[in-house]
């Protein structure tokens, strides 16, 4: 019953976690409205919303990895291969159904890729896929041939660019995405299983959790999660250039954990993800506006980590500050 308690019930549930990062959001956006007369507009915020569609898909698979325990820092180079066979894809003149399969598909053969040096061959996570970071990075290099796959048809932007019921497909894959996590965690045994996991996985193990298919299965389904937002990459910029998702990993952690999902395991806030990844977002595009070099956007990323860890290892030393945290 501990697991179960370290989710919340509803669907759009928030503690006092989740309000704060709501409050940064809207004060973000107050700062930078004020310091930049491009900031508050329709357009921006469009772009805002459009550049957190493949950082919230992300977020979703790591939000399962880290509430499970684990880490996978080669997902930002897993879109980038899932990005080049959608490319290819387009550029053979294939029809655009196909490349939206191309995607996840790619994404699920890496997926087992990664669950199998990790889980099966039990090489910690973050050896693992930092060791996978390196060989999918020099898959891109060769698949590219040092050069941007750039010029693709339009035809698979089109074909997302639609509305269903009035709807536009981005935000209805992202709905659709965020409700089947939410129904795995809340109703499904595999959510109790994955934070059991989180919590103790010697624990786990011998309450007769099936361990190994659980990690396996969370591997995956957040490679495939990753190869539906390289489809949406694809469609938005039409070229795929060689450092493409670089920096992505570290944006979905800092967003993940942003959101109150622990590092470490067993606690875990899908709504929490998604403020996170809005919040990150905003910063990043604010700085933009500013004047800010995006090159310093990873800097902002890192001390957003490295404060949120520090806090959370200053207050876990306070009873009360845990018992405050406990009741949110």
């Amino acid at each position: 019953m501990y697991a179960v308690r370290q989710f919340g019930n509803g669907i759009f549930s928030m503690n006092g976690r989740e309000w704060s990062l709501l409050v940064a959001c809207l004060l973000a956006i107050i700062l930078f409205s004020v310091v930049s007369p491009h900031y508050a507009t329709s357009g921006n915020a469009a772009t805002v919303l459009r550049n957190s569609v493949e950082l919230l898909l992300i977020g979703l698979g790591m939000t399962l990895l880290l509430a499970m325990g684990g880490i996978d820092v080669s997902i930002g180079i897993v879109m980038g291969l899932a990005a080049i066979a959608i490319g290819r894809v387009l550029g053979a003149g294939g029809n655009p159904l196909l490349a939206l399969v191309a995607g996840p598909m790619v994404g699920a053969l890496l997926g087992c890729v990664t669950a199998t040096v990790v889980v099966l061959g039990r090489v910690p996570a973050i050896v693992g896929t930092l060791g996978l970071l390196g060989v999918y990075r020099t898959a891109v290099f060769v698949l590219l041939g040092g050069q941007w796959l750039s010029g693709l048809p339009s035809s698979l932007t089109n074909l997302l660019a639609t509305t269903v019921l009035g709807v536009p497909v981005p935000a209805l894959v992202i709905a659709i995405a965020y409700l089947a996590v939410w129904l795995a965690l809340r109703r499904t045994p595999y959510g109790l299983h994955l934070l059991a996991i989180g919590n103790s996985e010697e624990k786990a193990r011998l309450s007769g959790i099936p361990v190994i298919k659980t990690r396996f299965m969370t591997f995956v389904i957040s490679c495939v999660l990753t190869g539906i937002a390289a489809t949406f990459y694809v469609a938005t910029y039409r070229n795929v250039e060689m450092t493409i998702g670089s920096t992505l990993a570290l944006d979905a952690i800092a967003a993940v954990i942003l959101g109150g999902t622990s590092i470490l395991g067993g606690r875990c806030s899908l709504i929490g993800t998604v403020l996170g990844v809005l919040l990150l977002r905003i910063l990043q595009n604010g700085l933009l506006l500013i004047g800010v070099p995006s090159l310093w956007q990873p800097v902002v990323t890192g001390i957003l980590i490295i404060g949120v860890l520090g806090f959370e290892a200053v207050s876990n030393r306070f009873p009360l500050v845990q018992l405050l945290r406990a009741r949110a």
